[in-house]
């Protein structure tokens, strides 16, 4: 089934749009994502694929490109990293609230300052509140497979809610790996013609979008997405499903590996999952009951799952790819939240790892295991998040 190519994870992006039959890209090119337009630049160039795309000037243009096409029924793609996502920030919400099922692949690049062009979740956990569902592949396959699951979910009429599928700078956008890519055929088999629900622009028929809203109303929009958002996750389960079903590869909201017994678990997400699970398999192959669970979808996020996964879990270590300065990393927040529904009394840790494009190996994962369980031996309260691989003698209290 499919055809074998070896693709980076910004190319399987790209394939993902083309086997998804998007109608409109509109994006502006930043590292690390340029690749992934360049690529969708080349196959509508190359006559491989059929679809309209704009160059515009800024990534606010890209967007709002966008949700004008998205607007008359037209199925729609953009991307963007770092500085192109924070100027996209203003237009997120009106995607949103407007109801229209655009998909954006989201390169996560740190959020400067300092300047920098590495991986970390800085830039796509400032849009976590926007009303995106928003879905962390590890690995170009599930960059391609996500696409495809995430047409399918935004633009289901119980949801119609836009979504970000995310991949780690560099560590996935640039790496060549295996990819098995579905023929149109196939693809056809997951993927059909859109059929717009909201679609209101006319020129016939003029309609104002996104206009201004009085407070007799505007709460109720808001729980008008939540809803939608909350409808996501029974939407995801059965698209999963259905694209397992036919091709034959499996995912969920929360993906878990030695939970059922582990005393101590991970959580985490993105491409260090792999080197977590890694780490789980060679832990365990020495007697240690250690787990991992990965979030594959942060919004919404799945909070019955995580608190079954770790009920028996006496020692919970969640590793952020972002510092939530003065408090917790969003991740750790959500997971200690959904922890009180299984009424867990395991001990959870906050860990910061990975910023600004640092490395999370096989040792950065031991030491997180080693840190955790130390702590939950002196049953010791997590006050503050724990810096791993820190250079301590670089650290500076002022500029």
């Amino acid at each position: 089934m499919g055809t074998i190519k070896a693709l980076d994870g910004n190319a399987a992006i790209a394939y993902g749009v083309m086997r998804s039959k998007v109608q409109l890209v509109a994006a502006y090119p930043i590292t690390p994502q340029t690749p992934i337009v360049e690529t969708i630049s080349s196959l509508i160039d190359t006559k491989q694929y059929d679809a309209t795309y704009i160059t515009v000037e800024s990534e606010h243009s890209a967007l709002s490109a966008v949700i004008g096409a998205a607007s008359t029924g037209v199925r729609t793609f953009t991307a963007s990293a770092s500085h192109g996502l924070a100027l996209m920030h203003e237009v997120t919400g009106v995607t949103s609230a407007s109801r229209l099922p655009a998909v954006m692949a989201v390169v996560s690049r740190a959020i400067p300052g300092p300047m920098c062009l590495w991986c970390d979740h800085s830039d796509i956990m400032t849009q976590r509140d926007q009303g995106w569902i928003q879905l962390f592949a590890k690995s170009p396959q599930e960059a391609l497979d996500f696409m495809m699951i995430a047409y399918r979910t935004s633009e289901d009429e119980r949801v119609l809610i836009p979504t970000m599928v995310d991949i780690d700078g560099f560590f996935c956008s640039h790496l060549t790996e295996p990819v098995n890519v579905p023929s149109v055929e196939e693809a056809e088999r997951f993927i059909q013609d859109f059929k717009p629900v909201n679609a209101r622009l006319d020129t016939d028929h003029p309609y104002a979008i996104d206009n201004l809203t009085s407070p007799a109303i505007f709460t109720e929009i808001k729980r008008s997405q939540d809803l939608g958002m909350r409808a996501a996750a029974g939407v995801l389960d059965q698209r999963f499903a259905e694209f397992e079903k036919l091709f034959g590869r499996g995912y969920g909201r929360v993906m878990c590996d030695g939970t059922e017994d582990a005393d101590t678990v991970v959580v985490c997400m993105g491409s260090m999952s792999g080197t977590v699970q890694h780490v789980v398999h060679q832990l365990r192959s020495d007697g240690k009951k250690v787990g991992i669970a990965r979030v594959v979808a942060f919004r919404p996020f799945p909070q019955r799952e995580i608190a079954e996964a770790l009920k028996n879990a006496r020692t919970v270590a969640v590793i952020d790819r972002v510092s939530g300065m003065g408090s917790f990393g969003p991740l750790y927040e959500e997971v200690l939240a959904s922890m009180r529904i299984s009424g867990s009394n395991a001990n959870a840790y906050s860990f910061v790892a990975g910023l600004g494009g640092r490395d999370i190996w096989e040792q950065t994962v031991e030491d997180v295991f080693t840190k955790a369980e130390s702590l939950s031996a002196e049953n010791a309260v997590c006050d503050q998040p724990i810096w791993i691989d820190l250079k301590e003698s670089e650290v500076r209290t002022h500029g």
